[in-house]
């Protein structure tokens, strides 16, 4: 990957709608160069796909969260596998430090939340976990 590419992963991201011509002004290269770069970096799994993004307050009445999980030893993978089959996780991070996952969850309501957390916690191989519901998005 040079240069060109993390270029056009940038303006990939901030509008994934962008057109390939509009793409091949800003990074001033043919329509062609950027219809083979995104090609090339979606069959080597570079871009694995494209999503859609909503403002905070277009789902009012979605509860969101993040959950800081904290795994016996062994058991990591198959932690990462429950949690990446659950329904209302939507994002799964490994990190370092106290923590051995973060994960971000989503629930329709506070009792479905409830519903949600009690779940996870019954995941054989987790130990201990602390969750806080976001209020308010700045930056997405």
């Amino acid at each position: 990957m040079d240069d060109t590419d993390r270029q056009l992963i940038a303006l990939l991201r901030d509008d994934a709608r962008m057109s390939v011509v509009a793409l091949a002004q800003k990074l001033r290269v043919a329509r062609a160069t950027v219809q083979n770069r995104i090609s090339k970096l979606e069959s080597d799994g570079t871009i694995v796909g494209y999503t859609v993004r909503l403002r905070p307050d277009a789902e009012p009445h979605r509860i969101r969260a993040m959950m800081s999980i904290e795994v016996d030893g062994p058991h990591g993978a198959e932690v990462r596998r429950a949690l990446r089959g659950h329904a209302n996780v939507v994002t799964l991070h490994t990190t370092n430090g106290r923590w051995d996952l973060i994960a971000e969850l989503r629930a329709d309501s506070l009792e479905a939340f409830d519903r949600v957390l009690t779940a996870i916690r019954l995941i054989p191989g987790i130990s201990n976990s602390e969750t806080s519901i976001l209020l308010s998005t700045y930056k997405l």
